[in-house]
């Protein structure tokens, strides 16, 4: 399972992508650094940011969110997920990685 969100700088993300590690509730996180051009409150923003790209189980999704919820700097963070096919030995690390009831 492949989740995505951004953060607004990368000292942030690298914070946030550390914390989900910690708890066990991803394997893995990319850090990629973007420009995002969006709407906010009737303007259109322009912002460079980190998208962090997670990695994780479908088990471990709803402990995710919230994790992400509650440590996130905005108010209204993006949280896009999607299931991702994975190789036998990868999707084995990654399952090894999560801890259980995550």
């Amino acid at each position: 399972m492949l989740a995505l969100t951004t953060e607004a700088d990368q000292q942030r993300a690298e914070d946030l992508a550390q914390q989900l590690l910690d708890r066990g509730l991803v394997a893995c996180v990319s850090l990629q650094p973007v420009t995002s051009f969006y709407r906010w409150h009737g303007q259109v923003e322009r912002a460079r940011e980190v998208q962090l790209l997670c990695k994780s189980t479908p088990t471990a999704l709803p402990a995710l969110e919230a994790a992400v919820r509650e440590l996130h700097s905005y108010d209204k963070p993006q949280w896009l997920v999607w299931p991702a096919t994975a190789s036998s030995d990868y999707a084995g690390w990654l399952a090894a990685e999560v801890f259980p009831g995550a």
